[in-house]
């Protein structure tokens, strides 16, 4: 409702009940984050290997993965620092 304020997300307390102490959500997603962008960072250099051993004569290659990794790793110091650095003033 447009009346009421907003609230923050709060989990169930059934569901914290179960961790153990000492670890909390944020722990857990901050781990899910880096598993998520390890992925990431292999699946981006296998898929730069073979984009530069198989078109190395394109022109937009190195540019385009330039400017893929800039913004990925921005985006992933966003995700678990709170500051994209450079793109700071930017970002809400």
């Amino acid at each position: 409702m447009s009346s009421e304020p907003l609230q923050p997300f709060t989990p169930s307390p059934l569901l914290l009940s179960y961790l153990p102490s000492g670890l909390s959500i944020g722990v857990i997603v901050t781990w899910a984050l880096y598993a998520v962008f390890t992925f990431w960072a292999i699946y981006t250099l296998v898929a730069i290997y073979h984009w530069l051993r198989y078109s190395h004569a394109s022109w937009v290659a190195l540019p385009a993965i330039a400017l893929h990794l800039v913004i990925s790793l921005s985006l992933m110091s966003y995700a678990l620092g709170g500051g994209a650095y450079f793109l700071s003033p930017y970002l809400p």
